[in-house]
């Protein structure tokens, strides 16, 4: 339980990772050398499978590696195996209170199943699912939460503190080490990014499983993505960090836009479109922020390959920028000078930017696909 050996090397121009144990949750690996995934979660009843399936699938489509499912009524535990057969990413039933709906995930089929130690306590119970689990293939997530620890660590530390909760999950670590069981990966959320951090710090110091974050309960899309990115990214800048969730009050899909543009951010995953725009300021001589935004609505969706194009609304530092873009546009008096590859390659009006930045943003992307597809090396800034 202790880390040990080598970290894994640095990737080109990212963080150096931690060295983790890998695990396999379904047909991915989590820990070691393999990426960081993303995941999110669900918000259909579980039990109405196929509106959950679809919300898997959009999941998916949004980029996502793995899902969770709620799974409070026996209903939604009786749903698991139609959606672990279905769904084309793996499948994790959230299981609290009733360690039988957890043992029904198992035989379902789902790639893993997150138990809080805070509610499932009875230390045989655990270990059934232990031994069930390593029959079966399954993860095992110990999802210890600073809203819901055992009242004996809470009475024992004074507090959800960060000491308290690195307690409760190896604790629940023992526990399943005691039945040979070692697929397991561990979070340790807390609504407070700051409390967050400092807990996951301790809980890497003291074990070698990969390690899920998240900003439990971080509120609504713009703050709540906010306050995961300082939790999350702090961590991941440091190598700490194998999978994450952010969780929003909000769409699961903007759930995963924002883990992935975390990790793109880090260099963690290859980034695909990336807008850089001006904030802005009395020099501007264009409204930057009706056009970078329209610029990115125009190319949401059609971008699969690592694509920079800067937005720029004056005469200071539009034209440099935009020629470190791999496209870009200086908009001021009227006009737009559209410039690829530090290029100028055309002026157009400013009411045909927007336009204009669509095609050739496109017209570049597939240029880059077929370069990739015919094994010629693609060079993008």
């Amino acid at each position: 339980m202790v880390p040990s050996g080598p970290a894994p090397a640095a990737t080109p121009s990212g963080p150096t990772r931690r060295a983790t144990r890998k695990i396999t949750l379904g047909p991915i690996e989590v820990g070691g050398d393999a990426p960081v995934s993303v995941q999110t979660m669900t918000v259909t009843p579980t039990h109405e499978a196929d509106l959950t399936l679809q919300a898997i699938a959009a999941a998916q489509a949004a980029g996502a590696d793995a899902v969770r499912v709620a799974v409070p009524r026996k209903e939604d535990a009786e749903a698991l195996t139609r959606i672990a057969e279905h769904a084309r990413i793996p499948v994790i039933a959230d299981i609290h209170f009733q360690w039988k709906y957890a043992v029904m995930a198992i035989e379902a089929g789902c790639a893993g199943v997150r138990i809080n130690p805070g509610n499932i306590k009875k230390h045989d119970k655990v270990a059934l699912l232990g031994r069930l689990a390593n029959e079966a293939g399954v993860a095992i997530r110990i999802g210890v939460n600073g809203g819901s620890l055992e009242d004996e660590i809470l009475a024992e530390f004074g507090g959800p503190t960060p000491e308290a909760m690195v307690e409760s999950a190896l604790r629940e670590v023992r526990l399943l080490e005691d039945v040979d069981f070692h697929n397991t990966k561990i979070s340790v959320k807390h609504s407070d990014p700051w409390t967050m951090i400092q807990t996951y710090r301790l809980l890497s110091e003291r074990c070698d499983y990969p390690l899920h974050l998240g900003v439990t309960e971080a509120g609504p899309l713009k703050s709540g993505s906010i306050k995961s990115a300082v939790g999350i990214g702090a961590l991941l800048a440091e190598g700490i960090g194998d999978t994450i969730r952010v969780s929003l009050s909000a769409d699961p899909v903007e759930e995963v836009k924002a883990g992935i543009a975390i990790l793109e951010s880090l260099h963690l995953r290859e980034r695909g479109l990336d807008v850089v725009s001006c904030p802005s300021c009395g020099r501007a001589q264009v409204d930057v922020w009706t056009l970078a935004e329209n610029v990115q609505k125009g190319l949401e969706g059609k971008i699969d390959v690592p694509l920079r194009v800067a937005v720029m609304g004056c005469v200071v530092n539009g034209p440099g920028e935009a020629r470190e873009a791999d496209l870009g546009v200086a908009a001021g008096n009227g006009k737009g000078e559209i410039i690829q590859k530090g290029e100028r390659i055309a002026t157009v009006r400013e009411e045909d930017i927007v336009e204009a930045m669509i095609h050739y943003a496109t017209e570049m992307a597939e240029e880059i696909r077929a370069e990739r597809g015919s094994g010629v090396p693609t060079v993008v800034r």
